[in-house]
């Protein structure tokens, strides 16, 4: 991989490009807001200059209401040989882009599993993925250039690539992050009324419980209404569990 174009400069995109660049990639960022992509190249994570030609890799990391409508404005432009996104529900996005008629073979999707409770490019950081699993949801349609292409990044970012089903995926994300996230800001929301008195004796026990719960609600509301199937199963059962 010699070229990349990051569309969406926050943590993900800007971290990615950060990582990229590192390697000796060269990285074209876009964002709706091009002061954000000014800011991630200010930072080293690329240039905010359009590609004079189709790139090799296209990372959308949009909002995940977003994704589709994303990348399928990228694939009809032709901005790259390869199509990825890092949304954290797998299954809705690219169900969205068959009803859209999109040839898929170009398109993979992925979700890196590594992230932070601060959003924006400014909390970028270049080994934000080192170590940590990133999962890859290849089909039968997936062009293998566009899987070589998934696994190139995934090294230059220092990850763990992972592949899985994108329904297994959504499954298994609801369990590990998407419930967990739920139970932690609702021990926030408890706490935001509690009395002074109460909040005084909080150890570091509720500040590892809650400290997820800083991050960006809108995102997650996006996010839990992508997965409302599987993360709906797993509240019911801690209901009953309590």
């Amino acid at each position: 991989m010699r070229t990349a174009l990051v569309i969406g400069t926050g943590l993900i995109g800007t971290s990615a490009a950060l990582a990229l660049a590192g390697r000796g990639v060269t990285v074209h960022l876009e964002d709706h807001d091009p002061e954000q992509a000014r800011t991630a190249a200010a930072l080293g994570a690329g240039t905010d200059e359009a590609p004079g030609g189709p790139v090799d890799l296209a990372l959308v990391a949009a909002p995940p209401a977003h994704v589709a409508r994303v990348l399928a404005d990228a694939m009809r432009r032709g901005v790259a040989r390869g199509y990825l996104d890092v949304a954290s529900v797998k299954g809705g996005p690219r169900r969205e882009l068959e009803a859209l008629g999109l040839d898929l073979s170009a398109y993979l999707g992925t979700h890196p599993m590594s992230g932070r409770e601060k959003s924006g490019p400014l909390a970028a950081t270049a080994d934000l993925f080192e170590g940590r699993p990133w999962v890859l949801t290849p089909t039968r349609d997936t062009d293998t250039e566009v899987l070589n292409l998934a696994l190139e990044l995934v090294s230059h970012c220092r990850a763990v690539p992972v592949v899985m089903d994108a329904d297994a995926h959504d499954r298994a994300v609801a369990l590990v992050s998407h419930m967990p996230h739920l139970v932690s800001s609702m021990v926030a929301a408890r706490l935001e009324h509690a009395e002074e008195a109460a909040v005084r004796l909080c150890g570091q026990g509720v500040r590892d419980v809650t400290r997820i719960a800083a991050s960006d609600p809108r995102m997650w509301i996006d996010i839990l209404s992508a997965n409302p199937g599987p993360v709906a199963d797993l509240l019911s059962d801690v209901a009953g569990d309590l």
